[in-house]
């Protein structure tokens, strides 16, 4: 069992808690919406065999500070600028980012604006062009009534039909005692009411896709092949994009580093610098 380091960050004045574990290269792991750090749980071990990782969970997320909205402006570039100040404060110079999904968008961010900070960057179903949601996932946009439903209706068998309808591939056996556990992190008034602000943050994802062209770093593209959110076609097209980009397709869901750990931890390891 590998060693976990549990520590605060305080970034951009909001407590941001991280789990640490391994060394070597320090490889940051940003995590999707609606989870934290808790998605990583099957490949934290073994990545912290070969390099130092690092799972925060963002603002708003998981164990971290949850501020009123009207103290802390939730959205894809405060997250890359959260990130900006764990790697200073934890003195990590440059580092490997890895971003799932909303975590993707906040790395595509992080390596646009700050260049000298990313050594390489790995995309996992990044959060990028304009995409469709199904009935039930539009409800919490509507004016005035998606507010409501989604800070006091959302319930956890909603949560759970979200996972199973929108995350993981069709047949795949649902991490129930997970998805109830990211359920039981966002199950206050604070966490939703931060969630809630996420979700309007990111309805124009235009400027995402904006600083797609100005990313420097290697970058290594990875898509689940059923993923029902942000189809395979959308990392193709990243991959073509980005200059350079590899592009690896694994076959799973939104998630493919819940659905198939192993691959994915082979199909980045092999990409990210060890010494």
């Amino acid at each position: 069992m590998v060693e976990k380091v549990i520590r605060d960050v305080t970034a951009r004045g909001v407590r941001m808690r991280v789990v640490e574990a391994g060394s070597g290269r320090p490889v940051i792991l940003i995590h999707d919406f609606l989870v934290s750090h808790l998605e990583f749980e099957n490949v934290l071990e073994p990545l912290s065999g070969q390099f130092r990782v690092l799972a925060p969970d963002l603002p708003g997320f998981g164990e971290s500070e949850k501020p009123s909205p009207a103290r802390y402006a939730y959205g894809i570039e405060s997250f890359a600028e959260a990130m900006v100040d764990m790697i200073a404060g934890l003195e990590l110079g440059r580092v490997s980012v890895v971003g799932h999904s909303l975590g993707g968008a906040a790395a595509i961010t992080l390596a646009a604006e700050h260049p000298e900070l990313v050594e390489r960057l790995v995309l996992v179903d990044a959060m990028t062009y304009p995409f469709r949601l199904d009935f039930r996932s539009r409800l919490p946009f509507l004016p005035f009534v998606g507010g409501v439903l989604f800070k006091q209706v959302y319930g956890r068998g909603t949560f759970r039909r979200h996972f199973r309808d929108n995350v993981f591939s069709p047949g795949f056996s649902l991490p129930v005692e997970r998805i109830d556990r990211y359920y039981d992190q966002f199950n206050t008034p604070a966490a939703r009411e931060s969630a809630h602000a996420v979700m309007q943050s990111i309805k124009d994802t235009r400027p995402i896709v904006a600083r797609i062209t100005r990313i420097t770093a290697p970058t290594l593209v990875v898509w689940g092949r059923s993923d029902r959110m942000f189809p395979a076609s959308f990392g193709q097209r990243l991959a073509r994009e980005i200059a350079g980009a590899r592009f690896d397709v694994l076959d799973a869901g939104h998630s493919p580093n819940e659905e198939r750990p192993e691959e994915f931890v082979r199909s980045i390891g092999r990409f990210l610098p060890k010494s």
